[in-house]
């Protein structure tokens, strides 16, 4: 009887380890959709953006920011407007003192003012916005620019890009449908910051493609 007890044993442990796997799988999952956003409609875009200068992982000090210049080639490619998320008080150049920063405003759920004013949302039915991943989620001042203008945005289709060290789009949609539960998540991208930085040929078509998911 020893035998069949261990059995049954083993049996409901591989049982709980394949649900566990299979939820995990499923919570990778992407959940962006495609929209035809060119479809002669005349449909304005929105590209709305976080970046930042500096002292940057693996690439050394730079004068562009990585989202900057996704962000740039979006907006040239589909024709967009471009609002940069500017925070009100600069983050630290270095990229130590960077990721204390970061690191805290993510533990105490803050949401840091930005500067400027937000260009009139009734006007575009799409939002591409971009971010870098720090530490596994939007920069905080990205909640803040969500939560001011969720009713702006609900009903608008929203696409997010990311810049990363590795982390690829870490959620980003997951966590956009999150904050905005009204508006319409598309398939987000995720281009490595360092590529933005040296290899702007590949980061391009990487675009392109991407894009020609909406219809460019």
């Amino acid at each position: 009887m020893k035998w069949l007890k261990n059995r049954r044993v083993f049996l409901a442990l591989t049982l709980m380890i394949v649900i566990a796997l299979s939820g995990c799988g499923k919570d990778d999952e992407p959940i962006g959709q495609n929209v035809n956003l060119n479809d002669g409609s005349g449909k304005k875009v929105l590209v709305v953006y976080f970046s930042r200068t500096g002292e940057q992982y693996g690439v050394g000090n730079i004068e562009k920011g990585n989202t900057a210049i996704v962000a740039e080639m979006i907006a040239e490619k589909t024709g967009a407007d471009l609002f940069e998320i500017v925070p009100e008080n600069d983050y630290p150049y270095t990229y130590s003192e960077l990721t204390d920063v970061a690191k805290k405003e993510q533990k105490d759920n803050s949401r840091p003012k930005y500067t400027g004013a937000v260009p009139d949302l009734s006007q575009y039915s799409a939002v591409f916005v971009g971010a870098p991943v720090w530490w596994g989620d939007w920069p905080m001042i990205c909640y803040t620019f969500f939560e001011e203008n969720a009713t702006a945005l609900a009903g608008k289709t929203l696409i997010p890009f990311a810049t990363h060290a590795g982390s690829g789009l870490s959620g980003f949609d997951k966590k956009l449908a999150g904050a905005c539960p009204d508006s319409t998540i598309g398939t987000g991208l995720a281009i490595m910051g360092a590529d933005a930085q040296k290899d702007r040929d590949k980061v391009g078509k990487n675009v392109a493609e991407w894009l020609a998911g909406f219809g460019y």
